[in-house]
């Protein structure tokens, strides 16, 4: 998809964090929720080779949340288009001062196929706005076009991914999903997370390699 078709149906970045994440349906979105753990926010989900759902399939995806209600994860390697920070920002109805000075592209990643137009910025936690969740270790996730306006500017986050939509599980569903073998766990890695120069499949094998996963 272009990036400029991207925009037209991507028209504004939504605020979820302040809402809490919407689930994904599912079958194990309706089960109790377990009392204990063992819950991995902060860390990295990889797709198992015979993962059956093909929307996940060789994803890599960073665990934003994982707690009794369930989980809310961003997919870090599924690209969906790439061009100047400042027609980005244009397209989604921002207005650039002639005095900005606005460069540099901007990647777009698809997180995941839930509110696929509701955006997101992760990134490291050197960057902060009204808009910005503190996540686990160094991390944060920004949902404001500040964000990606700070970053054309030139002083955003030092390291960052843009992304579209989410990956939601309801109560116990992950859990399901990992005792059925469809995911492994592996510790975050900034590197891995937000290294560039890797296709897709590169960065979920390099993910594979770090948790000790035999490929």
């Amino acid at each position: 998809m272009s990036l400029s078709k991207m925009l037209r149906v991507s028209c504004v970045l939504a605020i979820l964090f302040a809402l809490g994440p919407a689930r994904a349906d599912g079958p194990g979105a309706a089960a109790p929720r377990p009392e204990n753990g063992p819950y991995f926010s902060g860390q990295l989900l990889i797709a198992g080779p015979a993962m059956p759902d093909p929307r996940f399939s060789k994803t890599v995806i960073y665990l934003a949340d994982h707690d009794a209600d369930g989980a809310f994860g961003l997919v870090l390697n599924r690209p969906i288009g790439q061009g100047p920070v400042e027609d980005f920002l244009i397209g989604l109805g921002m207005e650039i001062a002639p005095s900005e000075d606005i460069s540099g592209e901007i990647s777009v990643h698809s997180g995941g196929p839930v509110e696929p137009g509701a955006g997101f910025v992760l990134h490291t936690s050197d960057y902060q706005t009204e808009s910005t969740a503190m996540l686990r270790g160094s991390v944060a996730v920004s949902a404001s076009l500040k964000a990606v306006k700070d970053i054309g500017l030139g002083h955003g986050p030092r390291r960052h991914l843009v992304m579209l939509g989410y990956a939601g599980w309801g109560p116990r569903q992950l859990e399901s999903e990992m005792r059925r073998g469809d995911w492994e766990i592996t510790p975050y890695d900034e590197d891995l997370v937000f290294g560039t120069g890797m296709t897709p499949e590169e960065k979920w094998q390099r993910a594979r390699e770090a948790s000790g996963i035999p490929l």
